[in-house]
């Protein structure tokens, strides 16, 4: 898996990409195929933002986050791209009702 870091107004430190494989290396437990992650690291004047695209066999996953420290920036962006891949993985078994109500009550005549 290849992965596309990007940077806008600073530099992208051997620590903060190593820090973003380890965080993103959590994802595969979900045993979904993660195809051209793309993160993007930004400094903004009130702190830093994330932002990351991946796409998925399901679909893609968007998601950004905003934090004063880069580092918990990354762990909140893959906060949400976790609760993403587990609802799309156990979207199958979210349905309501496996039985109609017209089914459970019997029928008088």
């Amino acid at each position: 898996m290849t992965i596309s870091i990007t940077s806008k107004h600073m530099d992208i430190t051997p620590a903060i990409r190593g820090h973003v494989k380890d965080r993103l290396a959590k994802l595969e437990k979900w045993q979904v195929h993660l195809i051209n992650p793309h993160i993007v690291l930004s400094k903004q004047p009130q702190g830093f933002a994330a932002d990351a695209t991946i796409t998925t066999p399901n679909g893609p996953l968007l998601a950004s986050a905003k934090h004063d420290d880069m580092y918990a920036a990354v762990n909140d962006l893959m906060v949400k791209l976790e609760r993403q891949l587990n609802k799309v993985q156990h979207k199958g078994e979210a349905r309501r009702a496996y039985f109609s109500v017209k089914d459970l009550v019997p029928k008088e005549g």
